[in-house]
């Protein structure tokens, strides 16, 4: 089922739809965050091939140490995908800066999509609001979405927790104590690079798989790491 993208000229300019028939495994990877080896790590436990497609949540840049290492791994592989994260958004507005990006990179950061799709599953880095539809969401509701709240911020409820809609969304951005899968949603980040884990989902297998770093490069506080209430379902680790 095709995304309802048809009526914003906005919308379809940032998204990307990729034929899921034309790869043989298809991986969607958590926020990477600079941490080049811990990705190198990853793509070597699952076996990843040139028929496989691998897809990216964004936030690929920033906070760990070799974010060069990390754009340079994914723009040279033509079966790997990212969608654009907050993290990139704030270097394409000016809000942060990496000295060590060039021209290359950040010509490959702005050609991000915001959104990824195939099958009826969407890759975003924030969220959906299932509230309202997809055609009315700005791009910075689609890279930042976490509560519902009125207040924002950390208070529930959270997008991914009471989303029963389809299409099916992966997304990052929220850190969460443990990768989350339900019908509608499946999570992603695991604060790789706050020292916790970098998981990936396998599409085909159902699956997740993941990877513990050995270094903690950003400490962050237990009150921004999300436990999900929803069902959680791990079937792979370390």
């Amino acid at each position: 089922m095709p995304l309802p993208l048809d009526s914003t000229d906005s919308l379809q300019r940032v998204h990307q739809r990729l034929d899921a028939d034309q790869w043989e495994d298809i991986y969607i990877i958590g926020d990477v965050h600079g941490c080049f080896s811990e990705l190198e790590a990853l793509v070597d436990k699952l076996s990843i091939g040139p028929d496989d497609l691998v897809v990216f949540v964004g936030d690929l840049v920033r906070k760990g140490p070799d974010s060069c290492g990390v754009l340079e791994f994914v723009m040279e592989r033509p079966n790997m995908f990212t969608v654009r994260g907050n993290n990139e958004q704030k270097l394409i507005d000016g809000d942060a800066e990496l000295p060590a990006l060039g021209p290359k990179h950040f010509e490959y950061i702005e050609s991000m999509p915001v959104i990824i799709s195939w099958d009826d599953v969407a890759v975003v880095h924030g969220g959906i609001d299932h509230r309202k539809p997809l055609a009315e969401h700005s791009v910075d509701e689609l890279l930042n979405m976490r509560s519902l709240a009125e207040e924002g911020g950390y208070n529930r409820p959270f997008w991914f927790e009471t989303r029963c809609e389809s299409p099916r969304v992966f997304f990052g951005h929220t850190v969460l104590s443990e990768p989350l899968e339900t019908e509608a949603t499946v999570g992603l980040d695991t604060g790789c690079v706050h020292g916790r884990q970098l998981t990936a989902y396998d599409y085909r297998a159902s699956r997740f798989v993941t990877l513990s770093p050995e270094t903690t490069y950003v400490d962050r506080s237990s009150d921004s790491i999300v436990t999900p209430q929803a069902q959680s379902v791990l079937t792979a680790s370390d």
